[in-house]
């Protein structure tokens, strides 16, 4: 089962039918001595700190992967809701933190959208009266996937 993770408090083009619980995944991770060294040199010189960079990633992957378990031991369909927090816990260390409300959600039925009937107004020449034309599905734009 995939559970999918929205930010928005809804999920769209699918029906929340029951908010099942708070979930929540977090890791602690501390540095690397070497990397706490290399990280140190680069502030010298500037630029960015990749070893830094790679920590956090991996740091927010491990703790949404551990809320998705807790979702999935809830039989839920999504999270909405979500959120990142992150604390200092010791010196060198820190903590990473995702939460989000489990649901469970259906597809919505997509709306098929006809083209109205051409009549004589467009024949003759006249422009065509664009409040009466029908909306454009979204489902072909591309959508906006920030973990993966």
């Amino acid at each position: 089962m995939t559970v999918q993770l929205s930010n928005l408090e809804h999920l769209p083009n699918y029906q929340i039918t029951e908010r099942l619980d708070v979930v929540y995944g977090s890791t602690v991770r501390s540095k690397h001595v070497g990397k706490d060294l290399f990280a140190g040199l680069k502030n010298i010189v500037g630029g960015e700190l990749t070893a830094y960079t790679e920590l956090l990633e991996e740091s927010r992957q491990e703790a949404i992967d551990r809320m998705i378990v807790k979702a999935e031991a809830l039989g839920a369909d999504a999270v909405v809701g979500l959120r990142f927090s992150t604390s200092s816990i010791a010196q060198g260390a820190s903590e990473l933190f995702v939460y989000g409300t489990a649901v469970k959600a259906i597809p919505m039925p997509q709306q098929v959208y006809q083209t109205p009937p051409s009549d004589s107004h467009h024949q003759s020449g006249q422009q065509p009266n664009l409040q009466n034309s029908a909306p454009t599905a979204t489902d072909d734009l591309p959508r906006f996937k920030p973990f993966g």
